[in-house]
């Protein structure tokens, strides 16, 4: 046996051979703390310690996991987003901080409203969901996903930072809601193009699911169906908020105006790069 401080030193030459050598120290602190389920002020305290075996055989093998490509995220389980814990699987996208920049935006929005029913489609991991929910327990909303298994991340997720204002149904876009009527519909949608592909990183590339990352040669395929079905579904003076790819706010300029949408918006994230579109039903 040997001390989690050996196991650590080992973790990180082992990651510097992988696809993130400046992380590697991180990551092997990461999956090291995951392998023993403690803390890192346990760490500080027992670094001297000795590891049983079956903990050490389970950390090499999450090296090796790590070292291949595979997202921390998955490994571990865990995630955070919007200063709330998450449980992720690969079958939904790993919430990205960019996507905190709409949920912002939403926020902003519901304050037009005092009791806003807010449709996100295509809520993955249930993030955007669960966060606007947390902030807004005065709020109605309704999370729709086409994959079933996704869903069920989501559900797990809303129960496990204790949030109950969320109604999860599962179906393609708005379809699950037709006839409803909704203030606010947001949205993460994919929006690579399949033309993109090969330029992904390999964790994103291999191991996230490519039914919540591509959308057609252009990207746009899911917004050209969203858009109009987001204004049918738009109470009057209600709003769409969308997250965008790079490069895309002009087609989706073009297209929220096509539908009808005014008082269209875009917010940068930090590096400028317009990544929330927003616009008002009449």
């Amino acid at each position: 046996m040997a001390s989690p401080r050996h196991h650590l030193d080992l973790g990180e030459l082992t990651l510097k051979d992988g696809l993130h050598p400046e992380r590697a120290r991180l990551d092997a602190e990461v999956l090291l703390l995951h392998a023993l389920d403690k803390n890192r002020a346990w760490l500080l305290a027992h670094s001297d310690d000795q590891v049983v075996e079956d903990k050490a055989a389970r950390y090499i093998e999450l090296l090796e996991h790590r070292r291949k490509g595979e997202p921390i995220q998955y490994i571990t389980g865990e995630t955070e987003f919007y200063g709330l814990p998450f449980h992720v699987t690969p079958d939904v996208l790993i919430p990205r901080p960019e996507t905190e920049h709409l949920v912002e935006k939403v926020l902003s929005l519901a304050d037009y409203f005092d009791r806003p029913r807010i449709a996100d489609v295509g809520t993955g991991s249930g993030a955007i969901a669960v966060a606007l929910a947390n902030k807004l327990p005065h709020a109605q909303i309704t999370a729709t996903e086409i994959s079933s298994r996704a869903l069920a991340v989501a559900r797990e997720n809303a129960a496990r930072n204790a949030i109950g204002n969320i109604r999860f149904l599962e179906g393609d876009l708005l379809a699950p809601v037709t006839g409803e009527r909704f203030e606010i519909v947001v949205s993460n949608p994919p929006y690579v193009p399949d033309r993109d592909r090969a330029t992904l990183s390999v964790e994103v590339r291999e191991y996230e699911p490519a039914l919540a990352l591509f959308a057609g040669d252009d990207g746009l395929e899911i917004y050209r169906n969203l858009i109009p079905a987001a204004f049918g579904a738009l109470t009057p003076g209600g709003f769409v908020a969308l997250e965008i790819g790079c490069g895309q706010s002009r087609a989706i300029t073009e297209l929220l105006a096509a539908s009808g949408f005014e008082q269209i918006e875009f917010v940068p994230d930090l590096r400028g790069i317009p990544r929330v579109a927003s616009a008002r039903r009449p």
